[in-house]
C-alpha cells in the first residue's frame, strides 16, 4: 500500500460501510484529530533539574512510601 493512496483506500472502505458505521469513522477521525498530547514535555521540565533540596527530596521520598505504597481492601 503507498502512503500516498492511503487517503483514497480509506474513503473507498467507508463509503462501502453503513451510515452508522460511517458515523462511528467521523467521530474516531475527529478524535484523533482533537486529541492534544497530556501532560508536559521532559524537556520544558529539564529547566527544574536540580531544584529540589536534599532536604525536600527525602520528605516526599518518605511521603510516596507512607501514603502509596499501600494496598486497600477494594484492591487500589
Amino acid at each position: 500500500m503507498a502512503r500516498g493512496r492511503l487517503p483514497e483506500e480509506i474513503a473507498e472502505g467507508v463509503q462501502r460501510m453503513s451510515l452508522q458505521d460511517q458515523l462511528r469513522v467521523r467521530a474516531y477521525i475527529q478524535a484523533l484529530v482533537n486529541m492534544r498530547p497530556r501532560g508536559t514535555p521532559g524537556t520544558a521540565l529539564l529547566r527544574l533539574a536540580g531544584t529540589l533540596g536534599d532536604e525536600d527530596a527525602r520528605e516526599m521520598s518518605e511521603a510516596i512510601q507512607t501514603g502509596c505504597e499501600q494496598v486497600g481492601r477494594d484492591g487500589w
